[in-house]
């Protein structure tokens, strides 16, 4: 499946545009490239966890995806408290936030699911040293 088909890509990109366009005006370019920075690396990782071959590939950009999002939710949380983002609009970004970030969990889920780990080879047959 290619990336852009995914709902949880398509939201994370539509978040990464809605927290430029919350941070436009801000002046405090140190917030604005830390906030824009997470939320771009959220659908930047899907794509890119989902060109890779494998499963465990993916669920591993998957996994920074999902971090990306808790990093986000936090810088949302600062941007409300100190004025930078105005409040009614910060939540409704902190929902879609934590949404795509539970979109991403069962994804991986998905993905880890696939993943075959070699059986471990016990020889209790031979003396140990």
């Amino acid at each position: 499946m290619k990336f852009e088909q995914l709902d949880v890509w398509k939201r994370a990109s539509r978040l990464a545009c809605d927290i430029y366009k919350a941070t436009a005006k801000c002046k405090d370019y140190g917030f604005k490239d830390q906030v824009t920075r997470s939320a771009i690396s959220i659908p930047s990782n899907i794509a890119e966890g989902l060109e890779r071959d494998s499963q465990a590939d993916q669920a591993r950009f998957l996994y920074y995806g999902k971090g990306s999002a808790g990093e986000l939710v936090t810088q949302i949380y600062i941007g409300i408290e100190i004025g930078f983002i105005e409040r009614e609009l910060g939540l409704k970004l902190i929902t879609e936030a934590k949404e795509v970030a539970s979109m991403l969990a069962a994804l991986i889920k998905i993905r880890k699911s696939h993943i075959k780990e070699p059986e471990p080879n016990y020889n209790f047959d031979e003396p140990r040293t």
